[in-house]
């Protein structure tokens, strides 16, 4: 595809309802009322309903629509050799619609449970195929249609364990209750939720329904986090706050299948693990972090060396004659994925960066470095 066909892609409309939002480190935390959002927990505080310094319960809400177009294009390779992944080369239109409720309820001393439904509605271009799955915005990637699919993206409990040092206020916002916490405590979260939720997080490229649009921008792009095609897994994680050090450990199930919804629960089989060492610091009186992440999946994957060598082996073990999970090419000279699957490990370590140089401008850098010798599975 030529470089001036690639230019004609561009985002037509961006419309960003926003009820709600809140940085989901509790130490950099705003509330929505300070960081210039209408706040619905807020306006009960006005008037007495609601205490936004120690809340028993919150909920907040957000709602999202991208849309974006491309022009047709020439293409002389459209789906060549009965691949069909290509990138159509007709005119299209793409649009997501999300709308995402978060609960929360103070259980018991320390004990808190989230709970966040959500709604999408989407259409995308080329259904996600060639560079159609690599140019627009994350939400398609949420294995949704053009009606509405509800599903529970988040159910989890959070319990936290104070163990002293400063005491600091906690600001009321989407998965976070208003309150107090100790700068050394320990944490423990498990159940539905996404490893981005409490893994390589990040001030600047974190959420990107209101900072980068692009899925590149989600994560280190060569972490293949344990989730399922909507990004949510379930499993288990600790961190351990040590004033200005933080200390992260987890595990979560990974897909039955690579990019599937279905998980895998069988967490002693296979599994997503990461760790992860953050410092956070002061620079010329500007708040910075730095945090670095290691992960360790053991997945039924297949190697690209090993498919390779199988269909060498074997012409008839091609991508065409595939009868277990496969991406529908009909390429019999090719090799494919599907003949090799078996228990594979991957590993990855990553660097992650965030330097605010002046109140509501900062800088952030990610790079990671995978084996690539999988597939990706997540």
């Amino acid at each position: 595809m030529s470089q001036q066909s690639l230019s004609a892609f561009f985002y037509g409309t961006l419309l960003a309802l926003t009820l709600s939002f809140a940085n989901a480190e509790a130490e950099e935390s705003q509330s929505a009322a300070e960081d210039g959002n209408f706040s619905f927990m807020q306006l009960l505080a006005d008037h007495d309903w609601h205490d936004m310094a120690e809340e028993r319960w919150n909920a907040y809400g957000q709602a999202t629509y991208i849309s974006s177009w491309k022009p047709a294009f020439p293409a002389q390779y459209t789906n060549l050799n009965g691949t069909p992944h290509s990138l159509l080369p007709n005119a299209e239109r793409s649009f997501t619609g999300t709308v995402t409720a978060y609960f929360g309820l103070k259980a018991w001393q320390g004990g808190e449970i989230y709970l966040a439904p959500e709604m999408i509605s989407e259409l995308p271009l080329s259904d996600l195929k060639g560079l159609g799955g690599s140019i627009q915005n994350f939400e398609l990637q949420k294995s949704g249609s053009v009606s509405a699919t509800w599903y529970k993206s988040r159910f989890y409990l959070k319990q936290t364990f104070n163990l002293g040092g400063d005491s600091h206020a906690v600001s009321s916002g989407p998965l976070q209750l208003a309150g107090s916490a100790d700068s050394r405590r320990l944490v423990i979260t498990g159940g539905n939720l996404s490893v981005l939720d409490i893994f390589d997080k990040n001030s600047y490229a974190a959420d990107l329904r209101q900072q980068f649009l692009n899925m590149a921008f989600l994560t280190n792009a060569a972490y293949d986090f344990a989730a399922d095609a909507r990004g949510y897994s379930v499993g288990l994680a600790a961190e351990y706050y040590f004033d200005d050090w933080t200390f992260r450990l987890g595990r979560f199930a990974t897909p039955q299948n690579p990019n599937d919804l279905p998980l895998d629960f069988r967490l002693f089989k296979y599994y997503g693990d990461q760790m992860e060492i953050e410092h956070r610091h002061s620079l010329f009186k500007q708040p910075g972090a730095v945090r670095l992440l290691a992960y360790r999946n053991r997945e039924r994957m297949g190697r690209w060396d090993d498919a390779i060598a199988a269909y060498q082996a074997n012409p008839a073990q091609n991508a065409a004659n595939c009868t277990s999970f496969n991406y529908d090419s009909e390429n019999s000279n090719a090799p494919d994925l599907c003949w090799v699957r078996k228990a594979n490990i991957k590993t990855g370590i990553g660097i992650n960066l965030e330097q605010q140089v002046i109140d509501g401008v900062g800088v952030f850098l990610r790079g990671m470095y995978s084996d690539g010798k999988t597939e990706v599975y997540s």
